[in-house]
């Protein structure tokens, strides 16, 4: 229960609030009326804060006008030409030797990362892995047609078998990027192995990232003992070996 004093303070506080002149909007939010129509409307006239023109955002504020829209890339002060990465890599893997018809592409995804936040260092031996193949694949088909392909890559007859590789780590890669690999072969006095270079051209950083050396041995898999492949084969390896291109 309210004392005597409590409800004449009570009273008086009810008075001076009917007394009160309800609060007035600032003059810069009032529009021309309260309809959608009216709104629709000050949104279309040029001369309103609130105008927005066609393809444009709007204000943050009436008193702020709308900011210009992005540059499309024929605006941009440093346009990106569509293919030169691709362009220059494949310029720069072809003078330092390596193999056209090995060049593979292989693109970088998120899941590549590990928690230093830059492609896991084993992932570069799958990267490379099909690199080799697909300058395999090319050897092949010199050699001996698609199905001398065929039987190398079913480890059928002759083919090659993987002795040792070691990887230089030269740069990190991170995604989102896209590696050219090249390959070329190093041929020494031996008659059942070579060396295989491989190098590894980011577009992001147009640069040589990583590159590696792996042995590889003539491996007869029907008598699963290494071999001397002969001499045509070394004919076309050592032609390789010196113009960097696989060809019969």
């Amino acid at each position: 229960m309210f004392s005597s004093k409590g409800l004449e303070a009570l009273t008086h506080a009810r008075v001076l609030l009917r007394s009160r002149q309800p609060c007035s909007l600032p003059q810069t939010a009032l529009l021309s009326g309260s309809s959608i129509k009216s709104l629709r409307d000050a949104f279309k006239d040029p001369s309103s804060p609130f105008h927005i023109a066609p393809g444009q955002a709007g204000p943050e504020s009436p008193d702020s006008p709308p900011a210009p829209p992005n540059p499309t890339p024929s605006q941009s002060s440093n346009p990106t030409v569509v293919g030169s990465s691709a362009e220059n890599g494949r310029a720069k893997l072809l003078s330092m030797g390596y193999d056209a018809g090995s060049l593979w592409e292989q693109s970088i995804v998120w899941g590549h990362h590990d928690s230093f936040r830059h492609v896991n260092n084993a992932h570069y031996l799958r990267f490379i892995e099909s690199g080799r193949m697909v300058w395999l694949m090319a050897l092949g088909k010199v050699l001996g047609g698609e199905e001398r392909v065929k039987a190398m890559l079913a480890g059928q007859g002759v083919s090659l078998i993987l002795k040792s590789t070691n990887i230089n780590y030269r740069r990190p890669v991170t995604f989102p990027d896209t590696l050219l690999i090249g390959h070329k072969p190093i041929i020494s006095s031996s008659r059942t192995h070579f060396t295989l270079n491989a190098a590894l051209y980011s577009y992001a950083q147009q640069a040589i990232v990583a590159d590696s050396d792996s042995v590889l041995v003539w491996y007869d898999y029907d008598s699963l003992r290494k071999c001397d492949p002969g001499d045509d084969t070394w004919r076309v390896m050592k032609a390789v070996s010196e113009d960097g291109q696989v060809k019969g």
